[in-house]
């Protein structure tokens, strides 16, 4: 399928979530669906007392003690959602869960709401709430303790969709919808219309319903709407009601053109939805319409724009009750009609003899239902039918209930479907959806040869289990290229503080090393953003063949720049010096010689350390210092804008060229302290270059060299002799120097953009030192002095530095100036050295990055991913740490009747009695400890957070003006002053509140004075 066959205004579902009974995701929902198993649960008597429901109730005979229950609804991770516990602990667990179910939603779809750039609007309803009703209006001593304000905003349906939005930082349109059973439908439908008109550019749709109790059942009536033996039987002749349950489900909706383009995995499509209501021209307000129902699907069917016999299954709203079935399946086949009239090509089925009635949650729980249908391409079963009801005429029409799990095929075109949902009070909504495009393409392995896997979670504890559901979703034969999940989890995921890396070549390497065992799966410890991105260039001698060819083979901008480079000096190298970085096996030998050269291994240099740091840039790593070794600083002049590209190649080549001029010379490492080693320069030897406390290096003759080098072996001196043509930072290369400077002279040398460190003097470059031709000839001559480089970047701690360039010499060297005052610096290397040919460069590269990241560093991951083709595909999301948050209603609770001793008592007025002290200032006699504990024990109690300390803010503990005005309210009971809300704005903390509180009632009492003792 091509952007120009793109059905018009369709819809793409990119990511679900639900939690439904039986099933806690997704996957187990489809599941119990392909098994046909009905997730009814049916109580004891035991566990129906436990849950408070009278003996009575449950001895009579028409008490049916089934429901569709939900697992763990008093669990919530509080933290997560910026919670504070008593918070937590108030609101209603259908806006928590659906809190969750949106997150799930959203990574599900591979998108983390906080960097999301454009706008997500949320459509839900909930069902009302039975927990403010059942658990919370039964406790008068919650009642008294909390907020009535508070209260309402934690349990009344109006905050359900605007919640989501404020915590998830969603800023679309936000809406609470009711319409009874159909609103999570219709949720679906507005959320379409608000993408097709614009008003946002992402959308969560859905719904939830949680009923409390629990664990109870119903009393069945004849003629109502619920079953007589907690079993729903849609269609069929026994059909006599539905038994009601507790679930969650949410979409995330996109327009499909813009789906395709962002790589979103696309579970299928809307083509066409609608929504009316029946009017008054029905039997009563809860009755069903034929004619509302006829409509609003012939509406779906029309803006679809598909026929009705390009249906393969619709989703009914089959209840199971002996008036609306019939109505429901008359009004599909009056919509359906067609010229051929065509019989029982059509399968039906109902989710609700699966999981029961859910409310307001019904309607996207059978869009979900169909959505994994198409996806899998099978039908499955409707449960409990054999005979149908004898109002039901299924031979003439173009129904037939399917029983079985079925493969769904279709003989031409898309698979497609509908789905209705009816409410009570008849409002009707009906979608039709399409199977996903088959013929996008598929997102290829990326030609990188390794991948980047970045996890993160709030808690180490979570961050292991996200690790272990990676690991296990990764053996699992759905799952997706490894491009695909390293691309989702960098695109689509929120980096929390405890974060992990790994770099692997196959799923299979990815499972091993995601394993705890495994030693790169350690856990980072939280860290903030580093405070400073600094590059370092290394100098001639590390070239050799082949740096950076895998960085050349699969990173499309690295290879441009290398290309730009080298027809930029192919004239004057009169060759292409791509030939001899990258010799073949018959060159190899030749290129290795040419390298060796400061005409060739210079530029060669020059290149590869160019444009690895512009690669990093283009990542969105940015260095905010620069340092380059002898000939780096080159590169780090070039960065910082002293010169341009074309310059700095020209005047790199240019050194190289008069070096090469010159006599051969060779250059020795010794393990001396620079002032030993002043004692051994003479004429014919120059001190090059001082590394470390005890390494330098001199130059020389190969004659004096190799003299110099036999007398410090006979002393026990390690040294080692570098490869290299010339004696570098030596006299021997005065011959040469005016040349050069007469060359820098002609440049139109720039202030540097970019701090940098001189190899020259170990300080921060100046303006007048970076354009004067007299640094770069003395540059170019006299000793590189990186103890003091170093020790200058090492005052300021929590740096990154990034040795950009091959090996890691200049890593080491750095490591050796970190001790204690410099301990918090990381150094990390990007390009593998001549001798680790066993490896990738690639693989180096991404590990550094891994650290980056995992350290605090951010990635542009769009940037990373740049002409390549990416898809997201679902992933396991967060693993919340869950805790109980729970409010036992008052017959669970037997002393509650009792009259209780307030948690904090008032204060007695003979503490607030004043008195003067020594210096003659008048203070009150209450105690400063006495007052501290006091409000400690005040924000315990209103915030639920046990051990408050006295340095504790009360926002960064999770208060808000809410809670604030409930404290302060809180405090004006037991102390008699005036204290406004403000307070907390200035005295945040509880030191600071109680100095407050302490000024206050100085104040009130010093009016009278006959209190003072």
């Amino acid at each position: 399928m091509n952007r120009t066959t793109l059905p018009e205004n369709a819809i793409a579902i990119i990511g679900m979530s639900g939690r439904f009974p039986g099933a806690r995701t997704i996957e187990e929902f489809w599941d119990n669906l392909q098994a046909g198993r009905e997730s009814i649960t049916f109580f004891s008597e035991e566990e129906l007392r436990a849950s408070g429901i009278s003996p009575t109730l449950i001895a009579h005979p028409d008490y049916v003690p089934a429901k569709g229950t939900m697992d763990d609804i008093d669990l919530f991770d509080a933290d997560f959602f910026g919670f504070t516990p008593k918070e937590a602990e108030i609101t209603d667990p259908q806006q928590r869960i659906f809190l969750e179910s949106c997150w799930n939603a959203l990574e599900n779809a591979g998108y983390d709401p906080y960097t999301f750039q454009d706008s997500i609007g949320v459509y839900a309803g909930s069902g009302g709430s039975t927990y403010l009703l059942v658990n919370i209006a039964s406790r008068p001593d919650l009642l008294t303790a909390v907020n009535g304000f508070q209260l309402m905003i934690g349990n009344d349906k109006d905050f359900l969709a605007t919640r989501v939005s404020y915590k998830l930082n969603l800023r679309g349109p936000s809406i609470t919808i009711q319409t009874a059973c159909s609103t999570s439908l219709v949720a679906v439908h507005l959320a379409c219309e608000s993408l097709l008109r614009g008003e946002c550019d992402m959308a969560l749709a859905g719904g939830v319903s949680i009923s409390i109790p629990n664990q109870a059942g119903y009393l069945y009536q004849e003629g109502a709407f619920n079953s007589p033996d907690g079993h729903c039987r849609a269609f069929d002749s026994e059909g006599k009601g539905f038994v009601s349950g507790s679930g969650v489900g949410v979409v995330v909706l996109k327009r499909l053109e813009q789906a395709i383009e962002d790589g979103d995995h696309i579970y299928a499509l809307l083509r066409g939805t609608a929504v009316n209501n029946d009017g008054a021209l029905k039997v009563g307000y809860t009755a069903p319409s034929i004619e509302g129902q006829t409509q609003v699907i012939s509406e779906a069917l029309s803006i679809a724009s598909v026929p009705p016999e390009s249906i393969g299954y619709v989703e009914a709203h089959g209840t199971g009750t002996v008036l609306g079935d019939p109505i429901e399946i008359s009004a599909l086949t009056q919509a359906f009609h067609s010229e051929d009239e065509i019989r029982n090509y059509c399968a039906i089925g109902s989710v609700k003899t699966n999981v029961g009635h859910l409310g307001a949650a019904a309607g996207v729980t059978g869009l979900i239902k169909t959505v994994l249908s198409l996806t899998h391409k099978q039908i499955p079963p409707s449960l409990h039918f054999n005979q149908p009801n004898p109002q039901i005429n299924f031979a003439q029409s173009p129904f037939y209930v399917n029983t079985t799990l079925k493969r769904w095929e279709q003989p031409a075109g898309p698979l497609r479907a509908g789905v209705s949902s009816l409410g009570i009070g008849g409002t009707n909504a009906h979608a039709i959806l399409e199977e996903a495009p088959q013929d996008l393409p598929e997102a290829p392995d990326l030609d990188r040869p390794y991948h980047l896997l970045a996890l993160s979670a709030r808690t180490p504890e979570a961050l292991e289990r996200l690790s272990l559901n990676l690991a296990t979703y990764c053996t699992g034969k759905s799952a997706a290229p490894l491009s695909s999940i390293a691309y989702t989890l960098h695109a689509g995921r929120h980096a929390f503080p405890y974060r992990r890396t790994i770099v692997c070549r196959d799923v299979q390497e990815a499972i091993q090393r995601l394993a705890p065992s495994s030693s790169q799966a350690a856990i980072a410890p939280a860290q903030n953003a580093y405070s400073r991105i600094v590059f370092l260039f290394p100098g001639g001698g590390a070239q050799y063949t082949h740096m950076a060819r895998n960085l050349y083979q699969h990173e499309p901008f690295f290879r441009e720049l290398v290309d730009l480079c080298s027809s930029l000096l192919a004239q004057s190298l009169q060759l292409d010096i791509r030939r001899i970085l990258f010799p073949t096996t018959e060159q190899h030998d030749s290129a290795t010689q040419q390298l060796m050269s400061s005409i060739i291994g210079q530029p060669a240099l020059f290149i590869i350390e160019y444009a690895l740091a512009r690669l990093l840039m283009e990542w969105g790593i940015q260095p905010e210092a620069l340092f380059g070794y002898s000939l780096g600083e080159y590169v780090a002049a070039c960065l910082a804008g002293v010169l341009t590209l074309k310059e700095a190649l020209a005047l790199v080549g240019m050194r190289g060229k008069l070096i090469q001029q010159l006599p051969h010379g060779n250059m020795l490492a010794v393990a001396l302290p620079e002032a030993e080693v002043y004692a051994l320069v003479d004429a014919e030897l120059s001190l090059a270059a001082v590394n470390g406390p005890s390494l330098c290096v001199l130059a020389g003759t190969p004659e004096r060299i190799e003299r110099l080098n036999k007398e410090l072996s006979t002393r026990g001196v390690q040294t080692r002799l570098l490869h290299v043509s010339h004696a570098y930072h030596s006299s021997l290369l005065e011959p040469i120097l005016q040349p050069f400077h007469d060359y820098v002279a002609r440049l139109p040398l720039k202030s540097p953009s970019i701090p940098y460190l001189s190899s020259l003097t170990g300080r921060w470059i100046t303006s007048e030192q970076a354009t004067d031709p007299t640094y770069w000839t003395n540059h170019l001559r006299y000793t590189v002095r990186f103890p003091e480089a170093i020790q200058e970047l090492f005052q300021q701690d929590g740096q990154v530095l990034f040795e950009v360039g091959p090996g890691n010499t200049l890593s080491i060297l750095a490591r050796q100036y970190q001790n204690a005052e410099s301990a918090q610096q990381t150094i990390l290397s990007t390009l593998r050295s001549p001798r680790q040919e066993l490896l990738n460069d690639e693989e180096i590269l991404l590990s550094a990055l891994g650290k980056f990241w995992a350290g605090g560093g951010v990635i542009d991951w769009k940037a990373f991913y740049k002409g390549r083709t990416v898809r997201r595909t679902p992933l396991p999301t967060y693993p919340f740490d869950y805790q109980s948050y729970w409010v036992n209603y008052a017959a669970m609770v037997e002393d509650l009747r009792l009259p209780k001793e307030p948690a904090v008592a008032p204060i007695a007025p003979q503490s607030l009695l004043l008195q003067e002290d020594e210096e003659g200032d008048t203070r009150s006699q209450l105690e400063d400890d006495d007052l501290i504990r006091t409000i400690c024990a005040v924000w315990q109690e209103v915030l639920g957070i046990p051990n408050i300390q006295p340095t504790n803010d009360f926002f960064s503990l999770g208060g808000n003006s809410v809670i604030a005005t409930q404290l302060i309210a809180r405090l004006r009971d037991l102390f008699p002053i005036e204290l406004p809300l403000s307070v907390l704005f200035d005295a945040s903390t509880v030191t600071a509140l109680a100095g407050v509180i302490e000024d206050k009632l100085i104040e009130s009492l010093e009016t009278a004075p006959e209190e003072r003792v």
